[in-house]
């Protein structure tokens, strides 16, 4: 009998002002994955190494690899069947995938598809993981827990890596190429890939004032995580780091908090450990943050760079428009074209359904 589910994910934002590597929102934004197994069709499946058929639209649609074996989704279940002792996808799949997050623009598409990967190797394998077993395999992929739990999980959260212990691990960084090797022509190696140790992360979810509203304004073109964490300093100033730590402590409680209190989250959203060196990245980035004020735009709240940026996100009451129209026209002046959404946070995470 043939079998469909969906996977729904939702794109995410971190940071979120002085909350660098910290805070997270996942957005209702969602990365779609329908998955059709049907023997009928085994013998279509086995032009592809693992019996796995790709099919792709949205973002990214001329760029994404759609051979298992290199497809990041594809090749994350992969991973997790490997693990559990299950080596291909059964006879007769198919897996379409629909994008609408953009790549490389800081809002989670690339830790979105790891969590799509990572479930989608849980249920085909029928191993029933929780959420928080699914996010260990997430995280020894991907080791920004503010992006991945945000996805995984939902809402407004805060994250840390655990620190493991020898037994556990004797590194806390595990190269991709480990966790997920590259495929040898189609030849499988029978290797079994490290398994994730139990809780790499820890996070919690806060309360969200419903009033809040996000408006991701998202410049044409793309920022690479590495390229972005490459102009960062290698270390801190005590100052800068306090500067920021204060405003977390605040700004954790005033996001939850109804009626939102505008000056107080302004505040709270600024930054000194990333957004400045990244300003030779993103055109006009200094002025945009310092210029849209809650004095200047009724309704505005807080202003940040989304993840790694570009793209830049406003947390809002009212007045929508009118604030993602003027940082659109600040990043006109740079020769740069944006589109903006109006997004609200997703709060069940991560989703799979039987169809």
């Amino acid at each position: 009998m043939p079998r469909e589910f969906v996977i729904k994910v939702p794109a995410s934002s971190a940071n979120i002002g002085p909350g660098f590597d910290v805070l997270g929102i996942g957005l209702n934004l969602y990365l779609e994955i329908s998955v059709n197994i049907d023997p009928a069709l085994a013998e279509t499946s086995k032009q592809d190494p693992t019996n796995c058929i790709l099919s792709y639209e949205g973002e990214g649609a001329d760029e994404v690899p759609l051979n298992s074996e290199h497809n990041l989704i594809t090749r994350t279940a992969l991973y997790v069947l490997r693990c559990n002792g299950v080596r291909v996808f059964p006879e007769g799949t198919q897996v379409h995938v629909n994008n609408p997050i953009p790549l490389g623009r800081g809002l989670g598409s690339s830790g979105a598809a790891v969590v799509a990967g990572v479930m989608l190797g849980d249920k085909i394998g029928g191993f029933g993981f929780s959420k928080q077993r699914m996010l260990d395999y997430c995280l020894m992929i991907e080791r920004h827990p503010d992006n991945i739990t945000a996805a995984m999980m939902g809402g407004f959260v805060g994250s840390y890596l655990r620190e493991l212990s020898a037994l556990e691990t004797e590194r806390k960084e595990i190269p991709l190429s480990e966790v997920l090797p590259e495929p040898a022509g189609g030849v499988d190696t029978g290797l079994v890939p490290p398994e994730p140790p139990v809780d790499i992360g820890r996070h919690i979810k806060y309360d969200w004032c419903k009033d809040i509203h996000c408006i991701a304004i998202i410049p044409n073109f793309e920022v690479s995580t590495a390229e972005s964490r490459g102009v960062l300093p290698s270390a801190f100033t005590a100052k800068d780091m306090i500067f920021n730590l204060q405003r977390l402590a605040v700004l954790t409680t005033a996001l939850t908090r109804s009626p939102p209190d505008p000056e107080l989250i302004y505040a709270a959203m600024q930054d000194k450990v990333h957004q400045p060196y990244r300003k030779t990245l993103i055109p006009g980035l200094p002025e945009i943050l310092a210029s849209v004020t809650p004095q200047t735009h009724k309704g505005l709240l807080g202003i940040c760079l989304s993840g790694a940026g570009p793209t830049i996100l406003a947390l809002a009451t009212e007045n929508f428009d009118a604030i993602a129209s003027e940082i659109i026209k600040r990043f006109a002046k740079e020769n740069v074209t944006c589109q903006w959404k109006l997004l609200d946070p997703a709060y069940e995470g991560a989703i799979v359904t039987e169809k």
